[in-house]
C-alpha cells in the first residue's frame, strides 16, 4: 500500500518575527519528492466537519477576526491574517483528506504536513498558534465514517491541551501526550482526566528528555495505552520542537530518535490497527529540524533508514525518568 501526503504551507499565514511561519517548511519543500510518497491535493474542510469539534459560534468568531486583517488574538501569541481562516480550513482539510484515504484503504498510511497547527485549539477557543484542532477534526471524521475507536499520540514538546479537551468526554477517542513539563500551555499533568484512565494519558517530561527516554515511554506507556484502548486508527501529532536544538523548547530528541519512535508507532499500527496510521504536523521551529524530522517519519512509513548526515545526537545528558514512568504506569494500573 502506498504512502501519501498533503502539503499545506499557508504562505500568507505569517506575522512579523513569529516562530510559526511559512519559513518552517522552506528546507522541507524541495525534499518532498524524494521520500517515496505520493502527494495528494487536500480538500478544504467544511464548517460542518469543523463543527464536530468546535461550536459554530467559535468557528464564526475565527472567521470574523480574520476579516479584520493581521493581528494577535491571545497571549501565546496566536495571530491571524486575512487569509488565516481559509488557511486553517485547508489545514484541517489536509488532515481529513489523508485520514479518509487511509480509513478507506486507498493508502496504507499518510502524513498531513499542514499549517497552521492544531493541537492547542480547544473546542471553545483558538490558542497556542492554533486556530482549529486539525487532528481532533480528522479523528471525528474517521468516527463519522465507520471507525469505532481512534487514538491520538502526541509527541510535540507542548501538551496537546486542545486534543485532550476535545476528547475528554468521548469514549470513542483515546489520547496520549508526551511533552516537556512546565512550559506552555501549563497543562498535561499525570492526574488530569481521572475519569479516563487507560484512555487519556499524560507523560510530563523533564527538560532534555532524549532518544532513550522517548523509546522507553513508547514501549512502556504508548504501547500499553494502545493495547488497552484497541484503536482501529492511530493519529500522530508530530511536533519537531521536541528536537534538542529547537529554538523555543528544551527537550532532547535527535533525528534518529524521531525515526526510532515513529518506526515503533508504525509497528503498533500494524499490530493493532491494520496498519492504519496518519501523522499530522504540529510544532517545530527550526527549518532544518522540521525537514529532517519529516524525513524520519517518511522513513518509518516507507521502511527506509535515516540518512546519517541528517542526524546530530543531543549534546545533553538524558535525565532519569524512572520515578516519573513508574508514577504514570501506577496511575493507569499498568504493571510496574
Amino acid at each position: 500500500m502506498k504512502t501519501v501526503y498533503a502539503f499545506v504551507p499557508s504562505r500568507a499565514h505569517e506575522y512579523p518575527e513569529h516562530p510559526e511561519r511559512p519559513g518552517r517548511l522552506t528546507l522541507l519543500e524541495p525534499r518532498l519528492g524524494s521520500f517515496g510518497a505520493e502527494r495528494i491535493e487536500p480538500t478544504r474542510a467544511t464548517v460542518q466537519e469543523l463543527a464536530r469539534v468546535h461550536p459554530s459560534k467559535m468557528i464564526h468568531a475565527v472567521e470574523e477576526v480574520c476579516k479584520q486583517g493581521a493581528g494577535i488574538i491571545d497571549y501565546a501569541p496566536t495571530y491571524v491574517t486575512k487569509t488565516s481562516y481559509e488557511d486553517a480550513l485547508l489545514a484541517a482539510g489536509g488532515a481529513i483528506t489523508c485520514t479518509r484515504m487511509v480509513v478507506n484503504g486507498e493508502a496504507g498510511n499518510a502524513f498531513a504536513i499542514v499549517r497552521p497547527p492544531g493541537h492547542h485549539a480547544e473546542p471553545q477557543r483558538a490558542m497556542g498558534f492554533c486556530l482549529f484542532s486539525n487532528i481532533a477534526i480528522a479523528a471525528q471524521d474517521a468516527l463519522a465514517h465507520g471507525m469505532e475507536r481512534v487514538m491520538v499520540i502526541d509527541y510535540d514538546a507542548h501538551h496537546g491541551n486542545g486534543t485532550q479537551a476535545a476528547f475528554t468526554d468521548d469514549e470513542r477517542t483515546g489520547f496520549v501526550s508526551a511533552h516537556q513539563w512546565g512550559i506552555y500551555p501549563g497543562t498535561g499533568w499525570i492526574t488530569e482526566a481521572p475519569h479516563a484512565k487507560k484512555r487519556i494519558a499524560n507523560v510530563p517530561l523533564h527538560a532534555f528528555a532524549g532518544d532513550a527516554t522517548f523509546l522507553r515511554i513508547t514501549d512502556e506507556i504508548f504501547k500499553p495505552m494502545v493495547e488497552a484502548f484497541r484503536p482501529q486508527l492511530l493519529l500522530i501529532s508530530a511536533g519537531f520542537d521536541s528536537h534538542w536544538n529547537d529554538p523555543i523548547t528544551t527537550l532532547g530528541l535527535s533525528t534518529q530518535g524521531f525515526f526510532n519512535m515513529s518506526k515503533k508507532l508504525v509497528e503498533m499500527a500494524e499490530e493493532y490497527c491494520g496498519g492504519k496510521i496518519v501523522f499530522v504536523l504540529e510544532g517545530g521551529y527550526d527549518p532544518e529540524n522540521v525537514a529532517n524530522g519529516v524525513a524520519a517519519v517518511f522513513g518509518a512509513l516507507t521502511h527506509s533508514p535515516v540518512r546519517k548526515e541528517t542526524n546530530y545526537p543531543s549534546p545533553y545528558p538524558d535525565p532519569d525518568h524512572e520515578a516519573r514512568i513508574h508514577e504514570i504506569k501506577k496511575w493507569h494500573g499498568f504493571p510496574t
